[in-house]
């Protein structure tokens, strides 16, 4: 089957996702700012992220300095080869860099050589997930390197504190990331991704993939809907506030998923997503393309 040359949709949609922070995100941010004690640094913090937002929106230019990793999960139709789609991806990438849409942060690992146009040894990050359905969708999430630092990992039991292989070990998981976070993820937390089981590996994916929900959708799972909710509340009663200023608003929400595991491993995988919570979906069908 021809596949159909989206390079020009695909930039559309690395810019849309730099530029153009999604609705449900920007409406959390002006909710939290509108709890925060009037002229608190809680407030002014808030208040300058919204401008920024505004502004980047406004210019078409990036939300944050650092326009982080692009993270693409693309599922395909059977019969789709995905050579000349990871071929377009890596185009785009390479023109939205050239046009400012994205800061170069390709960087060698050995020689500390950036290679200029957020291209190299597995980056872009790209998962390819072929589907039943007749049509093509791109979800793009940009992970900042603040909050990729204090994402974390935990095996439970824990060695860094004790708990039980259940919701409340991953209560417990959560909450340590958090708190050790403070102002250094670049709070409010948009989203913190939550994977529960896996292994290393898959479990940190699993996690990830929760930074494209929505904040205001609601878990299939009833156990884990009313988790997300407790662990939204809870967070923000620990007062670390925007960027660590004290305050309400330390999380926009929480979202988890579960795989299955082995029986010998319990891994809780918490990806932290910072305010500039930068994701958009590009869906190709029927010959048209949307993006949103």
């Amino acid at each position: 089957m021809n596949v159909p040359n989206l390079t020009e949709h695909f930039l559309e949609l690395i810019r849309r996702s730099s530029t153009d922070l999604p609705a449900d995100v920007e409406a959390a941010l002006r909710r939290g700012r509108d709890q925060e004690e009037e002229g608190s640094a809680a407030q002014a913090a808030l208040d300058t992220i919204l401008q920024n937002v505004q502004m980047a929106r406004e210019l078409s230019t990036p939300i944050c300095q650092d326009t982080g990793t692009p993270i693409f999960y693309v599922w395909y139709p059977t019969g789709w080869s995905t050579l000349p789609l990871k071929a377009q991806l890596l185009e785009a990438t390479q023109q939205a860099t050239r046009k400012y849409y994205l800061r170069p942060n390709a960087v060698d690992s050995l020689t500390g050589r950036n290679s200029g146009d957020n291209t190299g040894i597995d980056f872009p990050t790209m998962h390819f997930i072929e589907w039943e359905a007749d049509y093509l969708q791109v979800k793009l999430v940009q992970k900042g390197g603040g909050s990729e630092n204090v994402s974390r990992q935990y095996t439970i039991p824990s060695a860094e504190f004790a708990a039980s292989r259940d919701l409340k070990g991953v209560r417990k998981a959560i909450l340590d990331v958090v708190w050790r976070a403070q102002g250094k993820g670049c709070a409010p937390a948009a989203a913190i991704g939550v994977g529960i089981g896996g292994d290393r590996a898959s479990g940190m994916m699993k996690a990830k993939e929760q930074l494209f929900r929505k904040l205001d959708d609601i878990n299939p799972v009833p156990e884990l809907a009313q988790f997300e909710q407790e662990m939204y509340e809870e967070l923000n009663q620990l007062g670390i506030g925007p960027m660590g200023f004290g305050g309400k608003t330390t999380v926009l929400g929480v979202k988890v998923g579960t795989a299955h595991r082995l029986p010998a491993c319990y891994f809780v995988s918490i990806a932290y997503m910072c305010w500039a919570d930068r994701r958009r979906t590009l869906t190709y069908r029927d010959g048209q393309v949307t993006i949103e």
